[in-house]
């Protein structure tokens, strides 16, 4: 237990008004607020933020300054790692406290995405690929997770019924999440078929199949274990753990998800808990497809088989195992550098009741998956709360 979360803010995900800097200031003034204290008590600032154009702001670490004179002067740090970009800003704040380089450390994780075309948006979200291999697939990054798709259904058989499934379960959770994106419950059906408002978009990937393009910020406070005994609530870090794997596809067997099985592994065998324990899990569901390959990455269920988690009802919201009870990615939304923040958020929320309609029944421990990349950068956390 090397740190703890002792406040959050989380803003609304969708196509919003402010701009970058309002979303920065705004959760961060609330965070250390909702934490008991006041910006002169931070020590250090780490932003997440992955960009690659859809801002022409770069450098924007010290637009946390912008919130309060009282951070002036505070080191302030740009973190980025594609789509896990706020779970490694979260990262380098575990960091500074572990090595006593801060004891308060305000993260803020935020992605203002919808002001560029959706070509532009493809474009940019294909930077996060092996370019020499993969910058060419039809689609973009979809097209990279469609032919993933392609990839497992020849190998285990059709699971566009299982996707949807997913589809369908994370959208009953997101109608009851007052900061998802997408408050509608599509239903099966709907998910299930190809439409002119469902059409295919990526081999068989379905819209529905798919995160949305989002805005969004969120922002948390760390402090030592020490600073988290003392504070009104306190969420500790059983396990933090990153895994990265090789950036091309063609050098791994992408459909084994060996980067997030192993990360998701290390994190249990830190925190000295097995599956069973667990209450619920935020996971990384930039697509339906990697949800799936989710529940066997954890060992939910044997390779080939995750379907079984979605069909026999384990992930669902009263499951054995509730999987995204806030909607995921999916509903949600995936503004990319806030999304790692979010979860973290979000499982904070559960641990300490606060969940409102996607709370999920006397949660004891909770577990955080995001991945940056299609499982190249993989972080997995264990939180329990503390006081």
């Amino acid at each position: 237990m090397t740190a703890c979360i002792v406040g959050w803010a989380h803003s609304r995900f969708g196509k919003l008004a402010e701009d970058l800097e309002q979303l920065i200031c705004t959760v961060a003034v609330d965070a250390v607020r909702d934490a008991g204290m006041e910006p002169k008590d931070i020590d250090a600032i780490f932003l997440g933020t992955m960009n690659a154009g859809f801002q022409r702001q770069e450098f924007p670490s010290s637009l946390v300054l912008q919130a309060d004179p009282a951070f002036r002067f505070k080191p302030a740090t740009h973190v980025e790692n594609a789509c896990a970009t706020g779970s490694a800003a979260i990262h380098q704040g575990l960091s500074a406290i572990a090595a006593r380089r801060a004891r308060t450390v305000l993260v803020v994780g935020v992605e203002k995405m919808t002001e560029v075309t959706g070509p532009e948006v493809g474009e940019i979200l294909i930077k996060a690929s092996y370019i020499k291999e993969e910058g060419a697939i039809e689609g973009g990054f979809t097209g990279v997770f469609g032919r993933i798709t392609q990839m497992y259904f020849q190998r285990y058989g059709d699971k566009s019924d299982a996707l949807a499934r997913i589809a369908a379960k994370n959208h009953k959770n997101g109608a009851q999440n007052p900061l998802a994106q997408l408050r509608k419950d599509l239903g099966y059906d709907f998910c299930r078929t190809v439409s002119e408002k469902n059409p295919l978009v990526a081999g068989p990937l379905r819209r529905t199949d798919c995160s949305l393009v989002s805005d969004g910020a969120a922002a948390l406070v760390l402090t030592d274990v020490e600073t988290g005994l003392a504070a009104q609530k306190a969420i500790v870090f059983r396990a933090a753990e990153q895994v990265n794997d090789f950036l091309p596809m063609s050098r791994r067997d992408i459909v084994a998800f060996e980067g997030p099985e192993l990360a998701f592994r290390r994190a249990l065998a830190t925190a000295r808990v097995g599956l069973d324990d667990l209450s619920f899990a935020e996971v990384h569901d930039c697509f339906t497809t990697a949800e799936l390959l989710i529940y066997e990455a954890i060992g939910l269920t044997p390779k080939g088989e995750g379907e079984r988690a979605i069909n026999e009802g384990w992930v669902e919201k009263t499951g054995k195992l509730p999987v995204n009870p806030s909607g995921g990615l999916k509903a949600k939304g995936h503004p990319v550098g806030a999304t790692g923040v979010s979860m973290h958020v979000l499982a904070a929320m559960q641990l300490t009741g606060t969940a409102g309609g996607i709370q999920v029944e006397t949660p004891s421990l909770g577990a955080v998956f995001n991945m940056g990349g299609a499982a190249v950068a993989n972080y997995a956390s264990v939180l329990e709360r503390l006081r």
